[in-house]
């Protein structure tokens, strides 16, 4: 949920993300985590307007970072310059306790009644 992706993505034909959004190959949950691409894409609009960005990458990150059950992020990057955005983001200031909540909040109403029966 980086924001990268819009409704104009095109994924290729090889691509599970193009044909296992219901888990028919396997576990859906290894394609968007069984979230309708669509809903997905609603959620992650509500988060750029939460904070200012069409680029999510450094908050997700700064987001995971701010539970102290989570030891280690493991983000991914194809450039130099995303490693250094990735490090950048152990920097940033911590999330405040409103946009902590404002995040959990556009989870439950978008996503939690889809991701939770999963478990």
């Amino acid at each position: 949920m980086t924001g990268k992706f819009t409704k104009d993505t095109v994924f290729g034909a090889k691509d599970h993300r193009s044909y296992n959004r219901e888990g028919a190959s396997f576990d859906k949950g290894e394609t968007f985590s069984g979230v309708p691409y669509e809903l997905g894409l609603e959620a992650v609009d509500e988060l750029k307007q939460l904070f200012g960005t069409d680029n999510l990458s450094a908050i997700a990150i700064r987001w995971v970072l701010m539970h102290p059950e989570v030891s280690v992020v493991i983000p991914g990057a194809s450039r130099a310059s995303q490693i250094m955005d990735n490090v950048k983001a152990a920097e940033m200031p911590k999330l405040t306790d409103e946009q902590m909540q404002a995040v959990k909040d556009i989870y439950d109403r978008k996503l939690k009644a889809i991701i939770h029966p999963q478990w």
